[in-house]
């Protein structure tokens, strides 16, 4: 089985070593990887020419201007050629080594259209201390009027759904990835498995939490997505995810991290 792995870039030099070297380091070697950059003057690049030999013929990368990360993510999984498809973000690294292997593992004895599991989140320069931890264990599709996703980080799903189904919606700032989640899971039913397992490391400082008005623009957009599909919500509803995010960051802190910066 093969997996592809999709990361959008732009100007990402300085993280974009550590999420390849995670690439490089898992014990699954059926993926390919492809890195899609949105034209960057900081030298991403050449940066990520420079692993071309280690990845020995599965590195594939495109440089071009886009219309932002969600263009460049869709433009990454149109060139897919794998049998499941997952994105790993260029400021983000894969927890543990086997983290692909976990993967392939639950694909392989299930029949399911897509797995998830968790994330956790880390300050910059500080790898082996968790600020918070994202748990995607309570997920079930009623929680989406709630603003509650699974992971999106950890979230892999077989080629043939984004080919049925579509990828990414462009009209969306910062919630594409929600909208993904509602016309999956919520329209189409999707299957899916969760795996008890962190997946993903990630810095924090996204978009999504960058300031109010950034989360102001992500409730928005969450209730647009819900109602889009006809599942009701409205602000206040999905404002319910803010309350629950208390409790993640009061989670035990725990070294997940590998000691990359």
């Amino acid at each position: 089985m093969k997996i592809s792995i999709v990361t959008a870039t732009y100007n990402s030099a300085k993280t974009i070593s550590d999420t390849m070297e995670s690439v490089l380091s898992q014990t699954y070697g059926d993926f390919e990887y492809w890195v899609i950059d949105g034209g960057s003057t900081d030298g991403t690049v050449d940066v990520v020419a420079s692993y071309a030999e280690r990845f020995g013929g599965r590195l594939h990368c495109l440089s071009e201007p886009d219309r932002g990360i969600y263009d460049a993510m869709n433009k990454g999984i149109r060139l897919c050629t794998g049998d499941v498809v997952g994105i790993l973000n260029s400021d983000d690294y894969y927890t543990s080594d086997d983290v692909l292997q976990t993967i392939a593992d639950e694909f392989g004895r299930s029949d399911v259209d897509s797995v998830y599991g968790d994330i956790h989140f880390i300050r910059p320069g500080e790898p082996g201390k968790v600020v918070r931890y994202y748990s995607s264990a309570l997920f079930k599709p009623f929680w989406l009027r709630f603003g509650f996703m699974p992971a999106h980080p950890s979230f892999y799903v077989r080629r043939h759904i984004y080919e049925k189904f579509g990828g990414y919606a462009l009209d969306y700032k910062i919630a594409a990835d929600y909208d993904m989640m509602v016309r999956l899971f919520y329209k189409h039913k999707i299957s899916s498995k969760y795996i008890r397992k962190d997946f993903v490391t990630m810095r924090t400082g996204g978009m999504s939490t960058k300031s109010v008005s950034h989360r102001l623009i992500t409730t928005r957009e969450d209730v647009k997505a819900c109602l889009r599909y006809g599942l009701y919500t409205n602000i206040l509803f999905v404002s319910v995810k803010y309350l629950y995010k208390v409790f993640e960051f009061r989670k035990p802190l725990r070294c997940f991290a590998k000691g990359r910066a």
